[in-house]
């Protein structure tokens, strides 16, 4: 049974830090991308960051470059991102998800597995 449980999510106040964690199971992790999604209230669910199977080459959208940090630890199949620097409207909530595809993809469509999301709130 395939399972991506995100964890690190809570509230914090601007300017300040979170570490979410993707914990996997039930797949090969390290024949993955995986990559970082979040949805705000009312918006649509929007691509964050993306880390190849080696853990290399990570791709991050424009509104957060400088201030995250996407990783991955293929020997205890975890996903990480790192955020500081944190922003009201970083506040959504998080989730990590897995692609059989190597190349970079920010649509969530081209992800085969999702986690159920872990919310972030960030007050100003």
């Amino acid at each position: 049974q395939v399972q991506l449980v995100e964890s690190g999510g809570g509230l914090v106040q601007a300017g300040g830090s979170l570490r979410l964690s993707c914990a996997a199971s039930g797949f090969t992790f390290s024949s993955h991308s995986m990559g970082w999604f979040r949805q705000a209230p009312g918006k649509e669910r929007e691509f964050v960051a993306h880390i190849s199977r080696i853990g290399g080459s990570p791709y991050y959208v424009d509104s957060v470059k400088g201030r995250f940090t996407i990783s991955r630890d293929n020997a205890k199949n975890t996903l990480y991102l790192q955020m500081n620097s944190l922003k009201s409207e970083d506040t959504a909530i998080y989730y990590c998800a897995a692609s059989k595809l190597v190349v970079v993809r920010t649509t969530p469509m081209s992800y085969d597995y999702w986690g159920q999301g872990t919310q972030v709130t960030v007050s100003s």
